[in-house]
């Protein structure tokens, strides 16, 4: 099994920046893909950055060139540094990880999630 908890959260004024981090802790060595999600009140829950084993990294159209995601193993964390932030990125955000259990069968672990309020 993975752990995951988020911190960092928490309430900016539009064009400030917020630095997200997500511990992680269990069966880190199986762990394949890392990322970031959203969900803003009334809408779906969207990605928004990934990373897997190697170092490639992903982006949401919305939030490239604002946003960077990153891991540190030698910390077992993960972050999303978040800058020039803007109120449409006001959302309750999840980190999550996925790999492979012993069995061969895929898995998805989430965190518990951390608010992001943009103020304008």
């Amino acid at each position: 099994q993975v752990q995951l908890e988020e911190s960092g959260g928490g309430l900016v004024q539009a064009g400030g920046s917020l630095r997200l981090s997500c511990a992680v802790s269990g069966s880190i060595s199986s762990i394949k893909s890392m990322g970031w999600n959203r969900q803003a009140p009334g809408k779906q829950r969207e990605l928004v950055a990934t990373i897997i084993s190697g170092g490639t990294t992903n982006y949401a159209d919305s939030v490239k060139g604002r946003f960077t995601i990153s891991r540190d193993s030698a910390k077992n964390t993960m972050y999303l540094q978040m800058n020039s932030l803007k109120p449409e990125d006001t959302a309750v955000y999840y980190c999550y990880a996925g790999g492979y259990y012993t069995s061969g069968r895929w898995y998805d672990y989430w965190g518990q999630g951390t608010q992001v309020t943009v103020s304008s």
